[in-house]
């Protein structure tokens, strides 16, 4: 088995992916060693659940900042302190400055709830039934400089139903994330995931413009 992967996971609310990870984590051959949770939010439900598993949390309010050059970093200076080999945004509602991103080169993780390139930014489940899809989904990738740009490493699509309404989207959405964010994380864990120059890099083999996909 290899050795522990530490990883700091940053949140802003519910943590339900942030539970999933963590449910992971709990598996005896899973190398994913969860070091810290960060919150930019003191009221994020996310903080009880990493409490409640015994993992170290702490607060940093970007109210408090000047700035975004500022707060991130102090961000990084938090984030350091529990030496991680990867960082996760898992809920974490702040865009990124270009030193933040450049200092995690390669070792940052996002979820976004569409099949990208479509839909960056916000209100994707809205933006996919206005569309009239017939699939809908969500994507783990590589954080760049590019806001929901980066490399993909896998994405679950799932069918758009008749007569699906937003929540009843957004709930089978939220269920497709909370198995493939794990997957793509204990896959960095055990060394099988990386990125390099031609892109997110999957047992030595480069992964196609979509990522690893999996349909339901």
């Amino acid at each position: 088995m290899p050795s522990a992967c530490n990883v700091v996971v940053l949140i802003s609310g519910s943590g339900s992916n942030l539970q999933a990870l963590i449910d992971s984590s709990q598996a005896g051959d899973n190398p994913l060693s969860i070091r810290a949770v960060i919150s930019n939010r003191a009221d994020a439900y996310g903080l009880e659940r990493a409490k409640a598993a015994g993992i170290d949390t702490c607060v940093l309010d970007h109210k408090a900042f000047a700035g975004r050059e500022a707060f991130d970093a102090a961000l990084i200076e938090a984030i350091d302190t529990f030496e991680p080999q990867l960082v996760v945004l898992a809920g974490f509602m702040r865009i990124l400055s270009s030193d933040f991103v450049r200092h995690y080169d390669g070792r940052l993780l996002n979820i976004h709830p569409s099949l990208l390139p479509k839909y960056k930014g916000l209100h994707t489940h809205q933006r996919a039934l206005e569309a009239g899809d017939s699939e809908h989904g969500c994507s783990v990738h590589f954080v760049t400089e590019e806001l929901d740009g980066g490399p993909l490493v896998v994405q679950a699509v799932i069918p758009v139903r008749s007569g699906e309404t937003l929540d009843s989207l957004a709930q089978r959405v939220h269920e497709q994330e909370h198995l493939i964010y794990p997957l793509a994380v204990r896959w960095f864990a055990e060394g099988r995931l990386r990125l390099a120059k031609q892109g997110a890099m999957l047992d030595g083999q480069p992964l196609p413009s979509t990522g690893h996909l999996i349909r339901t």
